[in-house]
């Protein structure tokens, strides 16, 4: 008779703490799930008759760990029967005679997007934030980052999707949509989010990226000309717009002129400040792997996003929080 293994029982040999292990408990540790679980309830399935719905913790776990890892609702459900350290997260017992399938998690996902509740998990993190004091609102910065969109036509439609566009940067083509992001100058936290095809203009939405409360926005070059735009004059009439000089301009300006030293030192200014909106991005991409869509259309893309830069905020401040935790 074969002895029974002990590997997942609680009696482990092996006490190394992986990487991923070591971050899923910080993450653990930080995200409020009191908060976001009292958001998705009244949304919940009641489950009165048939088989009983997973809980609404363990979906809302196996949720956010597919936006750690980057999974597909398929690779999700293989995932949880692979690595015990994801049953273990989404409070999935060791014993239990059945784990979610690919369309359970599928279901949980689209309940998100259709109750917009990815926008609302963003504001309940930033609000826990601000009640920490980790985040201001004196200041805004704006940009956008590209994401790629699958270009090939291979597919049962035959067509790429219509929700995505094509545009060049540089010399380069690029298929896709943008992730336009408003941060807190002083934290580098993402507080708004708005999603456009590739080739929509990133000014287009630095109206939509303001909280209102800012007293100044840091932009790039991109963005010049924005203050005059209609709908910043109607509902953003008194910020402060710092937008960066045109590379051209400035290299070719005479450093030694005092005034034009004076602005080189301006402009080295607001590119510190500029910089900490590529950190949200840096972790989504580097830190997450989302470096291409995983839907078709803008709006799942959208709530995806959202809910990653709600967990970059949490990622980006966990160390912080952690060391609130413990004093």
């Amino acid at each position: 008779m074969k002895q029974m293994s002990l590997a997942h029982s609680g009696f482990e040999l092996v006490t190394k703490r992986t990487r991923k292990r070591e971050f899923l408990d910080e993450m653990n540790l930080v995200i409020p799930w009191t908060e976001l679980l009292a958001l998705i309830a009244p949304h919940a399935p009641a489950g009165k008759t048939g088989r009983p719905p997973f809980p609404t913790e363990v979906m809302l776990r196996i949720h956010l760990l597919q936006q750690f890892f980057g999974h597909s609702d398929p690779a999700m459900e293989e995932a949880l029967h692979d690595i015990p350290l994801y049953q273990e997260f989404a409070r999935l017992d060791a014993g239990i005679s059945r784990l979610p399938d690919e369309s359970t998690i599928l279901r949980f996902r689209h309940l998100l997007e259709e109750h917009g509740l990815g926008q609302q998990i963003l504001a309940t993190v930033n609000a826990k934030l601000i009640e920490r004091g980790l985040m201001l609102k004196t200041g805004t910065v704006v940009d956008a980052t590209l994401i790629a969109a699958p270009s090939s036509t291979k597919n049962d439609k035959g067509e790429r999707d219509p929700e995505m566009h094509q545009t060049k940067k540089g010399n380069q083509w690029h298929f896709g949509m943008k992730a336009h992001i408003g941060v807190d100058a002083d934290s580098g936290l993402v507080h708004t989010v708005t999603t456009t095809a590739a080739n929509a203009h990133d000014i287009t939405q630095a109206h939509a990226l303001l909280h209102g409360e800012e007293e100044m926005v840091f932009a790039d070059s991109g963005y010049r000309g924005v203050h005059k735009r209609e709908e910043i004059q109607e509902q953003h009439p008194d910020v402060d717009w710092h937008i960066a000089m045109m590379p051209g301009q400035r290299k070719a300006m005479d450093k030694r002129r005092p005034v034009n030293a004076l602005r080189e030192q301006l402009e080295k200014l607001k590119a510190s400040i500029r910089a900490k909106v590529e950190h949200p991005f840096r972790v989504i991409k580097c830190q997450f792997g989302h470096s291409k869509v995983r839907y078709r259309g803008l709006a799942k893309n959208t709530s995806q996003l959202l809910v990653m830069f709600a967990l970059s905020n949490l990622w980006m401040v966990r160390k912080r929080i952690l060391q609130g935790l413990q004093a």
